[in-house]
């Protein structure tokens, strides 16, 4: 019964991941009000949390739950886990951008252009995990 709560919570997680990036890209915009920073500093929060409880969930799954053996040969699941830390690691620059420019006194921001890019380039990412999950899923991948 374990494993349901953990997938459940896996799930829950990347609707999370999924809902939140897709609020960042519509919201932001190349000039922003100070107040609309930080609206979107709370979504990249729970961004956070939630990319949080896809990793812990995922890890338990893999650990717990699933066949180590399995992640560990399939090529797919590797490709995955470096899509998803790929994600990871081009959030940082707009998380800190929304921490620091919610402090900001003044009217507007500028966002930069490359910064609302990273953030499109990070929800193209994101669809790519679901197709991987399906193709691991269906035993692709498996080397050897």
């Amino acid at each position: 019964m374990e494993d349901v709560f953990i997938r459940y919570f896996h799930f829950l997680g990347i609707i999370g991941v999924g809902a939140t990036l897709t609020a960042e890209h519509l919201l932001l915009k190349s000039e922003m009000t100070v107040t609309e920073m930080r609206r979107i500093a709370v979504i990249d929060a729970l961004y956070g949390l939630s990319a949080g409880i896809v990793l812990l969930a995922g890890l338990a799954l893999w650990f717990v739950v699933g066949n180590a053996d399995y992640y560990l040969g399939n090529w797919i699941f590797h490709l995955k886990l470096g899509v998803f830390v790929l994600i990871g690691v081009l959030s940082l620059w707009p998380t800190f951008f929304f921490l620091k420019s919610r402090k900001m006194t003044g009217d507007t921001i500028q966002v930069p252009r490359k910064m609302i890019m990273a953030i499109r380039l990070e929800l193209l990412l994101y669809f790519l995990l679901p197709l991987l999950a399906v193709l691991m899923a269906r035993g692709y991948g498996v080397m050897g």
